[in-house]
């Protein structure tokens, strides 16, 4: 019965120490993928007036900002809303104007396309605008679908801040050059980049960014440097960092982790109850070796240790099980992508499971020390045994 009862605690234990570490690994997956999908994006850093309004000389304001130590890139851009309207349907989007020249703007729309080029939409010379019959955009895979547009088609775009005073001003002509997927569904179903004199001219703001995109060095360190960009700049301008505009989503995923890790660990704690049992069993069977070693000379404190290295090797071998189980467990699921999420709902489609080593430790160290105060009643019990009555009975 004891050694069935050990069995059960052993896989108990290993079920629980995996099922933690797999979660832990799916909650740093999903943190991770949302903020780098969020970033490759959106800037690090946004820049803007205090007073809201454009900023006519940004060139001038983004070159200063470069400037400062922990910066990498600072471009200016817009976010202005509009209707695109395609062959099969109209859909809302988000008018993205970038900077064409800025290499690292262009180069993060690069990595995310899917079909078509930039090389028409951020045309630099005079000579390649004047060949082209309309203007030149990049669309999200899912906005693409969702209006029936495909490369080569034309569309038309009606800005949010046009106006509507007249059929001219009401609407524009663009061309689709490019088709990209982000990966993160908000994006590709909205979002349109445009060279940003163009985005400016559909708005009503020309030759105006509305904001500047600054990129730093160390993400973790972006409100230091939003700080220096503020003490550089002066009252005139305010910041927005990464962590600020997606603090919600951040906080609710660090909320579900530290919920995630309580539940997995009473389901552990439940596991290493089976330890108390087991412990109890054998001290229920054994008492009369107990109070002859109890006769032989054995010190209470002996007793005890012999139990508790007992419960030590059972939530030993559950937790090294439950790490090699889980650490499997998360290469299977990475390997043949079997987390998958519905992207109109959680953003992402398919979620990895990162793994860290500490992640592992703090479970297996759960596992163990659970399993160590599982045996201290049992234990205890056991040095409580009279050998003198023991015997007696026994005889």
């Amino acid at each position: 019965m004891a050694r069935a009862t050990s069995l059960i605690a052993v896989v108990g234990i290993t079920v629980g120490v995996a099922a933690l570490i797999v979660a832990l690994a799916l909650a740093n997956g999903f943190r991770d993928e949302m903020r780098d999908k969020i970033l490759r994006g959106t800037a690090h850093l946004t820049v803007m007036r205090s007073d809201g309004q454009p900023l006519p000389d940004y060139k001038e304001v983004a070159g200063r900002i470069a400037t400062i130590q922990g910066v990498v890139t600072a471009a200016g851009t817009t976010y202005d809303g509009a209707v695109v309207i395609g062959p099969r349907a109209s859909g809302y989007a988000v008018l993205r104007g970038i900077d064409g020249t800025s290499p690292q703007a262009i180069a993060d729309i690069q990595r995310s396309l899917m079909a078509g080029s930039t090389d028409h939409v951020f045309a630099t010379s005079e000579i390649q605008r004047l060949e082209q019959d309309y203007p030149a955009v990049v669309l999200g895979s899912e906005l693409a679908a969702r209006t029936g547009l495909n490369l080569g088609d034309t569309a038309e775009i009606i800005a949010a801040r046009s106006g509507f005073s007249s059929a001219s001003g009401r609407t524009r002509h663009v061309r689709v050059a490019g088709i990209f997927r982000s990966g993160l569904f908000e994006y590709d179903s909205t979002w349109v980049y445009l060279p940003l004199e163009t985005a400016a001219a559909f708005s009503g703001d020309n030759h105006a960014a509305s904001v500047i995109s600054v990129q730093v060095k160390n993400i973790y360190d972006v409100k230091q440097t939003a700080a220096k960009v503020r003490e550089f700049l002066g009252s005139s301008y305010t910041t927005v960092d990464w962590q600020e505009a997606n603090r919600p989503l951040f906080t609710a995923l660090a909320l579900e982790r530290r919920i995630g890790v309580i539940i997995i660990a009473l389901i552990i704690l439940i596991a290493a109850l089976n330890i108390t049992t087991t412990l109890i069993l054998i001290v229920m069977e054994r008492r009369r070796d107990i109070a002859v070693l109890n006769t032989m000379g054995a010190t209470p404190s002996s007793i005890m240790s012999i139990f508790v290295i007992e419960g030590a090797i059972v939530g030993a071998l559950g937790a090294i099980a439950g790490v090699t189980l889980g650490a499997i467990s998360t290469v299977i699921a990475n390997r043949y992508q079997l987390i998958s999420l519905p992207a109109e709902v959680y953003s992402i489609s398919n979620v990895p499971l990162n793994l860290q080593f500490r992640d592992m430790a703090l479970a297996a160290l759960v596992a163990f020390v659970l399993s160590i105060v599982a045996t201290i009643y049992p234990a205890r019990a056991a040095t409580r045994i009279r050998p003198a009555e023991m015997l007696r009975d026994a005889g």
